[in-house]
């Protein structure tokens, strides 16, 4: 009665449930600037990291890795890395939210001492030394001395950018049917009924929810990570995460916040179990996995610059 009564609310709060994904105005200067911050090695403790080391754009914006390698040769435990392809449309960032915007994303993973190990007043010293970025930020910001304000901001422009657009499920939603084959739109119809769009909505399908890892079976195998908890030290947010998105989720795996996930069968499957309370057949979990592969989108225009 409970997974009823849970897919039932489902399907009627998102009755449409996803929409096209569209372009998102950004400064292009700015972006730009943001850019060459994001690839640059220089902002980090050890200059061996950047923003690019934990997402990179050769696997979907995410790492490949279970954890990602920060500075000092520092493992990122216990949480994998999102992807941060249309992270624009997420509410919150992070697993467990605790950054409202890309900005200040941005400034928690430079202060990371796992991720990229920097202070303000040490980012600040090492960009204001680059004559390159004193001109650009004094062209663009009209400042003459950067800040760390500054540098997040123009980090968080050029995420704005990286919008996948034109995937084949978008294309079928603008109207053309041919996109996809009978057996994603099998896969579609499976994912609605059974009540994967509860979570997985909007235009990014997820990024707008918190959710728990596990309401109808307990998921032992993990540790609970960097959860809900942190944030709001509220006992019932424990193994709460936020809902990632499926857009390009077949560039991303591992999957699951602690990256122990490799497949993306394996991934439905035990969503099915854990979080719906079903042992999905494998002939669904094919036609599922067939539909998530229609939302891998093109790759965006800034990255081709």
């Amino acid at each position: 009665m409970k997974r009823i009564i849970f897919i039932l609310f489902g399907v009627l709060l998102y009755a449409n449930g996803v929409d096209v994904l569209t372009p998102v105005k950004y400064d292009k200067q700015k972006a730009k600037l943001g850019k060459l911050l994001y690839f640059d090695t220089r902002l980090s403790a050890d200059k061996k990291v950047s923003c690019a080391s934990c997402h990179s754009f050769e696997e979907g914006g995410a790492n490949h890795k279970q954890f990602s390698i920060g500075v000092f040769k520092r493992v990122d435990s216990p949480m994998n890395s999102p992807t941060v392809y249309n992270a624009v449309f997420n509410c919150w960032q992070f697993w467990n939210g605790r950054a409202k915007t890309l900005a200040e994303q941005a400034g928690m993973a430079i202060m990371d001492e796992k991720e990229m190990g920097m202070n303000p007043k040490k980012l600040e010293k090492v960009v204001n030394s680059i004559p390159e970025y004193k001109l650009m930020f004094k062209e663009i910001y009209n400042t003459d001395y950067i800040s760390f304000a500054n540098v997040c901001d123009a980090i968080a422009e050029f995420e704005k950018a990286l919008v996948t657009l034109n995937s084949r499920f978008d294309r079928y939603l603008k109207g053309d049917k041919e996109a996809l084959n009978s057996q994603e739109k099998r896969g579609y119809v499976l994912f609605k009924s059974y009540g994967c769009i509860t979570c997985h909505n909007g235009k990014n399908f997820g990024g707008n929810s918190f959710q728990k890892l596990g309401i109808f079976a307990q998921y032992i195998k993990v540790p609970r990570g960097r959860d809900r908890y942190e944030v709001t030290h509220n006992p019932a947010d424990k193994y709460v995460y936020k809902v990632p998105t499926l857009r390009n989720i077949a560039l991303t795996a591992p999957y699951f916040h602690y990256g122990n996930v490799k497949t993306l069968e394996e991934a439905v499957l035990l969503m099915g179990k854990l979080n719906l309370g079903i042992k999905i057949p494998k002939k669904d979990i094919k036609d599922i996995v067939a539909f998530l592969k229609t939302l891998t989108g093109e790759t965006p225009e800034i990255l081709k610059e």
